[in-house]
């Protein structure tokens, strides 16, 4: 009974906070399989609830669902449900959307899973949501990037709904923040070797060598990129650093470029990517095929690694380390000879310098240097 004269009331912030934590605690214990049979309307209900904390808690358990492969034909016979799945990526709340695109990602890994989202009307749901904002547009790319690196049989899902094809046009959009964010999704579809056969096919990795040439005479270039430099210092690592610098011959040069110059930001990229190409026998096999060019680039490594700023110096005494470290069963006489080369034209007295660095205050320059310090011992021991 209510008190007289008492008015019914909604819950409050403090009672529906208190309600998810006692429901957290008691779903936890639920089988996802009993869990899907029982509350799929239930679960949907939360995800169309008004307070954020109970949509968190509809989704973390679609996502325990989801994780079991005998839970999951039961969300894909629930259309009603998928479709507040789908519609949960356009929501406000981030953390909801992750995980709705974690969950739909997830369902996407069967053939059933698939069907479901790009062969039914859910696929115009995806379309009807992206068209929301730029934000949630690229909250569906992440989504499709997701589930085309599973297998060539999901890229071709993705390929046949017109969604991939509707991203790779935003490489050259003109919206220059719209196409930098286009390119690091593109580099996560190249993570995967059916990524990168179908990137080739459609001559996009072309493409975007060609964009780094067009920054040229791009006043917004610095924009978009470095993601253009990030895109092929992955696709190096993940492929051959070889064949990569080789038949991209751009992607060095304006690393190289990059270096040289004077713009932090650029600089900082360009020493991520030298740093990685160095990292493995091949890749620092590429640089030393530069020649004089290289060789101009390690003094510049010299100059900055003393006279930049901490941030700087610190990722260009990481770099210094990557190139120098070579482990003990590839150290061979004529790789030794190039590191040592290398080591030597960084500065006049490099084994000087490095030391007076690793007994300096500043911990994140005193690290680095040792790092280098170290290398450089094992290396010409």
């Amino acid at each position: 009974m209510r008190p007289r004269g008492s008015k019914e009331k909604g819950l409050g912030r403090e009672q529906i906070d208190t309600s998810v934590a006692i429901l957290d605690r008691l779903l936890q214990a639920l089988d996802p399989v009993y869990l899907a049979q029982n509350f799929r309307v239930e679960l949907q209900k939360g995800l169309q609830h008004s307070d954020d904390n109970v949509k968190i808690l509809a989704m973390s358990q679609i996502g325990r669902i989801v994780e079991n492969t005998d839970a999951v034909p039961i969300i894909l016979s629930s259309p009603e449900l998928l479709k507040e799945m789908i519609h949960s990526i356009g929501g406000k709340k981030i953390s909801v959307a992750k995980e709705a695109i974690k969950s739909l990602s997830r369902v996407s890994q069967s053939k059933a899973g698939l069907d479901a989202l790009f062969m039914t009307n859910m696929l115009q749901d995806l379309k009807d949501v992206m068209a929301t904002n730029d934000v949630v547009r690229y909250r569906i790319y992440e989504l499709v990037v997701e589930i085309s690196s599973v297998s060539p049989v999901s890229l071709d899902y993705c390929g046949n709904s017109g969604l991939i094809t509707q991203l790779l046009s935003e490489l050259t959009g003109d919206d220059v923040l719209i196409r930098a964010t286009a390119i690091e999704m593109v580099t996560g579809l190249a993570q995967s070797q059916h990524g990168r056969q179908y990137l080739a096919q459609q001559g996009i990795i072309d493409r975007i060598s060609n964009m780094i040439i067009g920054a040229e005479s791009d006043p917004f270039s610095g924009f978009y990129l470095p993601n253009l430099v990030k895109f092929f210092g992955n696709l190096a690592m993940v492929d051959s650093p070889q064949q990569i610098c080789e038949r991209y011959p751009a992607f060095i040069a304006k690393v190289f470029e990059m270096i040289e110059g004077q713009e932090p930001t650029m600089i900082g990229v360009g020493l991520d990517t030298i740093g990685i190409l160095g990292s493995c026998v091949e890749g620092k096999q590429v640089l030393h095929k530069t020649g004089r060019n290289f060789q101009e680039v390690l003094r510049r490594l010299g100059s900055i690694s003393c006279n930049a700023s901490t941030d700087l110096r610190v990722r260009c005494l990481d770099t210094i380390a990557s190139l120098l470290s070579l482990p003990n069963d590839q150290q061979t006489e004529d790789l030794l000879a190039m590191t040592e080369t290398w080591f030597h034209t960084l500065h006049s007295h490099p084994m000087e310098t490095f030391c007076n660095m690793s007994s300096q205050p500043f911990p994140e320059i005193h690290i680095g240097a040792l790092k280098i310090f170290t290398v450089s011992l094992l290396s010409l021991a």
